[in-house]
């Protein structure tokens, strides 16, 4: 059989890819190396944050405000919850990155939206104790995707369509021969007329030109859950996810954050965690005591109330493009070949309209479906 397309990786990206495509219906076949649902990437750990009002750049509203309605599809598709509101903060420095981003997000796009001074803030929720110079905009929209269970709902609604998943099958080698794709793997080998690549941290193993421009760079990452001293002020209902930038010890560091769910304590993480490039097949991923000292440090300092008893700790990973800003591509030599990459630990809440996009690259004309796109180039100067 020769595939419509071939995909690689059913995390996030893949399996909502996958989905898009067998919708479409493509003949498609998704491939990924360990379990469905497997801990060893970037998908687990209960759930992500999702925000409409976007600090990282203007340009990923519109996407957002498409995020949305099919994450709204796929739970309407799998009859489960999986997008959860809860309202979000972006917090920071007046003249910061973050609020000043989001500020700006709302604007342009009309969002609608309160700037709270950091007395303001701990007034409406009071888990916060943000420095008296911080200002945060409120934005009601945010909140969580279940993101294990997202993942799990696509593979299972691109079934139902059509699509084979081969799960525990290790990629090997691709190329393109004749116009078309042969993937090999340590069980066999397919053709397809387009391939789309959502590898996660292992898209660089996949493409050498990632690898030699240093455009999806894995990093380590811990995230832990802190069962509060005062759990009703950090309860799904009282206390809404959030993003922040703090300056400390002439640093400017971010961390980012959700009310209890699903694990029993206050979830908490920091961005570019310990600084620590890694390669995603050798990873540490146990949790030591100098990943706790340093999430402990922040709760004590801006959450005092949640600075209770360690309920869980878990490694993940980042894939970080040089600007942070997502890989959404053709292939520089291949067009037939789409990529996906760099999501730069912001990307989940876009998986549902990455695998839109992605589908929409293999199904309807090639790179022609990604032009309008051109923050997410992957020849752009970054």
């Amino acid at each position: 059989m020769v595939y419509d397309a071939i995909v690689i990786g059913a995390g996030s990206m893949g399996s909502a890819t996958a989905y898009h495509l067998a919708k479409r219906g493509g003949r498609v076949l998704c491939l990924e190396q360990f379990n469905i649902g497997h801990d060893l990437g970037s998908a687990h750990g209960v759930n992500r944050i999702i925000r409409l009002a976007y600090a990282e750049h203007p340009a990923y509203v519109p996407l957002l405000r498409r995020a949305y309605a099919l994450w709204r599809e796929i739970e309407r598709t799998a009859k489960e919850r999986l997008l959860f509101i809860t309202g979000g903060i972006d917090a920071g420095p007046e003249d910061g990155e973050i609020f000043r981003g989001s500020l700006a997000s709302c604007l342009e796009h009309g969002l609608k939206h309160e700037v709270l001074s950091s007395a303001e803030l701990t007034r409406r929720f009071p888990g916060f104790r943000l420095p008296k110079s911080m200002k945060a905009v409120y934005q009601s929209d945010g909140g969580f995707v279940l993101s294990e269970r997202a993942v799990i709902a696509y593979i299972t609604a691109a079934q139902a369509l059509g699509a084979e998943i081969h799960a525990r099958e290790a990629v090997r080698q691709w190329e393109v021969k004749r116009g078309r794709v042969i993937v090999e793997t340590d069980k066999g080998k397919y053709t397809a007329a387009k391939l789309v690549i959502t590898a996660g941290a292992w898209a660089s193993k996949l493409v050498p030109s990632l690898r030699k421009r240093k455009l999806a760079v894995p990093e380590r990452q811990v995230l832990i859950w802190a069962q509060p001293r005062h759990p009703e002020l950090f309860r799904l209902g009282a206390f809404p996810v959030f993003n922040m930038e703090v300056h400390e010890e002439g640093e400017v560091n971010r961390y980012y954050g959700t009310p209890i769910y699903g694990v029993p304590g206050f979830k908490l993480g920091k961005y570019h965690h310990r600084k620590q490039k890694v390669d995603p097949d050798r990873m540490d991923r146990k949790c030591h005591p100098e990943d706790e000292a340093v999430l402990r440090a922040a709760i004590r300092r801006y959450f005092p109330d949640a600075n209770g008893p360690t309920m869980a700790m878990r490694t993940c990973l980042f894939t970080n493009s040089p600007d942070e800003h997502f890989i959404l591509d053709a292939h520089p030599e291949f067009p037939q070949v789409a990529i996906a990459a760099g999501f730069s630990g912001h990307g989940f809440k876009f998986a549902s309209v990455v695998g839109e996009i992605m589908a929409g690259f293999a199904m309807m004309g090639g790179s022609r479906w990604l032009e309008n796109l051109d923050l997410f180039k992957i020849g752009r100067k970054r």
